[in-house]
């Protein structure tokens, strides 16, 4: 039963991270939290979703803002050290509740239509905080995405801007994670395993990009956050 759900979570967040840009860690932290260990749960989701950044980079790199991107990546520059930190020092309950707490404000903030003007002191303070998001819980996408939705970024800008970020900050992220907290042999197998499943998830994530349009993308993008958010917050609850 743990394989299929672990097929599952892996098929359906592809699917969104291909066709959105930043679904993957949203969805797939959560869940892959409740069948591995902390660390062993945020490295998978960190590598793949890099392998799906890297086989999506060459479709997308005509979106890609070059300057906000640059800007967000001198900003997780400082970041991704302090978020290490937070993983190494928080216990597993307090790293969920945090997870969800952070899913569900931002859920609520993005239905009241919150709109920020973009500034380049905002673009390093949200790479900043994408890259302590992205080592302590495996999730760089909250600031961004709630950034892009704040200015009203297109949606084809948004995904190849994110996914252009996520193939740098994954990378040192991983190389961070193994450096310091290890790495098991499950979570290498688990990795492998899931190759295959990515790779369908793209094929049917880019059928997807094509046909959803700007109001259907925000719909889905609320329901998948807040699922996720009062999902994970009961799991952190019960074992409080």
């Amino acid at each position: 039963m743990s394989i299929v759900i672990f097929i599952m979570i892996i098929l359906i967040a592809s699917i969104l991270q291909t066709s959105t840009g930043f679904g993957f860690s949203i969805l797939a932290t959560p869940f892959l939290l409740l069948l591995f260990q902390p660390a062993e749960a945020i490295q998978i989701n960190l590598i793949l979703s890099f392998v799906i950044s890297l086989a999506l980079i060459a479709k997308i790199k005509q979106d890609i803002d070059f300057g906000v991107l640059k800007r967000f990546l001198f900003g997780s520059v400082a970041g991704l050290p302090l978020g290490m930190l937070v993983f190494l020092v928080l216990d597993v309950t307090k790293l969920k509740l945090g997870i969800s707490i952070i899913i569900l404000i931002l859920t609520v903030v993005l239905i009241w239509k919150f709109r920020i003007s973009q500034t380049k002191p905002r673009d390093y303070i949200v790479g900043g905080l994408s890259g302590i998001l992205t080592t302590s819980i495996g999730m760089p996408g909250p600031p961004l995405l709630l950034y892009f939705a704040g200015t009203a970024t297109q949606k084809a800008v948004l995904r190849g801007t994110t996914l252009a970020f996520y193939l740098v900050i994954y990378l040192l992220s991983i190389i961070m994670q193994v450096s310091f907290a290890g790495a098991t042999k499950t979570m290498w197998l688990a990795s492998g395993l899931a190759l295959p499943i990515v790779f369908l998830g793209l094929y049917v994530g880019q059928l997807l990009f094509t046909r959803i349009n700007e109001r259907h993308f925000q719909i889905v993008l609320y329901v998948i956050l807040a699922f996720t958010g009062v999902y994970l917050l009961f799991e952190s609850v019960k074992n409080w």
